[in-house]
């Protein structure tokens, strides 16, 4: 490919509008252009990124007895309504009919897709275990796509489906596609992604891990501990909280907290420390508006997820009215009057003197003893782990967190979708049983944009090897001079000839334009034909990575060049 002749342009200039580096480089190198919010148009250099990106998907797929299949974009309403998702899922679902009133879905994941698939086929145990997969273009309506291709509501995803006669058999699948998931992410040149317990959230199922690159651009936060090597997603990270339970309790006393409303302006007034007190955290039922006030310790920060999770249905941040019965800022576990639902935190069980809301406009309570004050309270998980926490798998205050791109997931479904949607086998006793599901995704934009957010410099990406768009850059400098010109294009058809991926540049530009868009196009080796070489008898051959630069003479130029390539 000749890059004159390359779509796309390539600028200096940092576009105002990109806060991830991978989504300026992008842009500015002529991979991509917007479209519409969350969607955009890819030119050729990232199409054959993604292309060989998808290629390492489908070996490694295939490694592990993966049939591809292909599911379609639109699926009819019915199904969703099936598996019950139809109704579950918000806004992210786009729902819509066609012209004879039909409902349909755009598909933002396929698990319906695939059990329709392959229940008909699948009704005797001695047809499993088997997977399939598929790379196909998905939709969902992101309330906020922002970060280039790392968020986006139009994606390219690969996402496999497998089924199980049993639990046993679906845990050593799934090692197996864990083991497959690191290949994938070492060969397409990110060996150092990690993979964290996280939260199954609207996909269902019981265990699930995330596929994480560590970089600070990255939207999830993630709890590591360097002693045992524990790692989650902060979602799904438990919060382990030593209670301080001091020798005598003091009495529950009433005091005047006027205008203090947060819990660190009442603490200040009080002279408190946040440790000693316990705060409301409100929400409310999306169904009713019901309202759920949750209980923590004061410094600490809820978890909606995991909130969530408890409750079994959704929830959003309460809208506090005149006359809903709380108390806006005043908010405590005694005397707490209405119809609500009350949570308590595992940080303030068996806790005593603590600071809390009255349910008193302008009041607070110093002394709180929970077992004395709220007996009948029951204690669950529901805050975030904390940097400096305590680790749930070793017991050591040692938890880091880190932020990171989720670059692929993997789940144990079981049979939450297969017993919503009705798909059955006979087992050898002839015993009708649900077939027990794993669903594994990678999303391919979203990886490549990932890769570049940790493989570069100022000055553009700098591409693993095995899914850059090019094998070589060939540089003509000056390739208005006759020996410049002859050479290089006869350099460019010998390595063509080789079946060698080359993006050759002999416009009549100056050097710097030249090297400034080889930068941006990420090319792992280049190549420099110019008069200054040609009279020295050499070739200029270096790597984007500054890991070597030669000087070779030019009867060896191409020997070397395809060795390197």
């Amino acid at each position: 490919m000749k890059l004159e002749k390359l779509v796309g342009e390539r600028f200096k200039e940092r576009p105002a509008d990109c806060t991830a580096d991978s989504h300026a480089l992008m842009v500015r190198g002529g991979y991509m252009k917007y479209v519409a919010n969350g969607i955009y148009s890819s030119y050729m250099p990232l199409k054959r990124i993604t292309r060989k990106i998808e290629q390492i998907l489908r070996e490694e797929m295939d490694k592990i007895d993966g049939q591809e299949v292909q599911f379609p974009v639109v699926m009819p309403a019915s199904l969703w309504n099936e598996s019950g998702r139809y109704e579950s899922i918000g806004k992210e679902l786009v729902r819509f009919e066609d012209r004879n009133e039909s409902p349909l879905v755009l598909g933002m994941t396929h698990e319906e897709a695939a059990v329709q698939l392959v229940r008909d086929y699948a009704q005797s145990y001695n047809k499993y275990p088997f997977m399939i997969y598929q790379i196909q273009t998905k939709f969902r309506d992101e309330a906020r796509p922002k970060t280039g291709l790392i968020r986006v509501r139009e994606f390219t995803m690969k996402d496999a489906y497998s089924f199980h006669t049993s639990q046993k058999d679906l845990e050593e699948y799934y090692n197996k596609c864990h083991k497959a998931y690191e290949r994938i992410f070492a060969r397409a040149g990110i060996p150092q992604v990690i993979s964290v317990a996280s939260d199954s959230g609207m996909m269902g199922g019981s265990i699930s891990h995330e596929f994480m690159l560590l970089t600070d651009i990255g939207e999830d936060s993630i709890a590591i501990c360097p002693e045992c090597d524990y790692r989650a997603n902060m979602e799904a990270a438990e919060s382990i909280i030593e209670y301080k339970r001091t020798s005598e309790s003091e009495e529950l006393k009433l005091v005047s907290t006027p205008n203090q409303h947060t819990i660190e302006e009442v603490c200040t007034f009080l002279n408190a420390d946040p440790l000693n007190s316990c705060k409301a955290v409100v929400y409310q039922r999306n169904s009713d508006d019901k309202y759920i006030v949750i209980f923590l310790r004061g410094d600490l920060e809820i978890n909606e997820t995991k909130v969530k999770n408890y409750l079994g249905f959704d929830i959003h941040p309460a809208t506090i009215t005149e006359d809903c019965g709380l108390n806006a800022g005043f908010i405590g576990p005694v005397n707490l009057k209405g119809d609500f639902i009350v949570l308590y935190d595992n940080s303030i069980k068996g806790v005593n003197n603590l600071v809390c809301g009255a349910n008193v406009t302008d009041y607070h309570y110093t002394g709180l003893d929970m077992d004395r004050d709220v007996p009948n309270a029951e204690f669950h998980d529901f805050a975030k782990i904390q940097e400096g926490g305590i680790c749930p798998r070793c017991g050591k205050h040692t938890i880091t967190i880190s932020r990171g791109i989720e670059v692929g997931n993997i789940f144990q479904l079981g049979t939450k979708y297969t017993k919503s949607m009705n798909m059955t086998y006979l087992d050898a006793e002839g015993n009708l049983q649900y077939p027990i599901m794993g669903c594994y995704g990678i999303g391919v934009g979203r990886l490549a944009a990932a890769i570049c957010e940790v493989c570069h410099d100022d000055y553009g990406p700098i591409w693993p090897k095995a899914i850059a768009p090019y094998q070589i850059h060939l540089c003509a400098v000056r390739s208005d001079n006759p020996e410049v010109k002859a050479y290089a294009d006869k350099l460019y058809e010998d390595l063509l000839a080789k079946g060698i991926e080359v993006i050759y540049d002999d416009r009549n530009v100056s050097a710097g334009i030249m090297f400034a868009d080889a930068d941006l196009l990420g090319v792992p080796v280049r190549v420099i034909v110019s008069p200054r070489n040609i009279a020295q008898g050499v070739v200029e051959i270096k790597a984007r990575d500054k890991s070597f630069a030669l000087n070779v003479e030019m009867k060896d130029a191409l020997e070397k060049i395809i060795e390197l390539a």
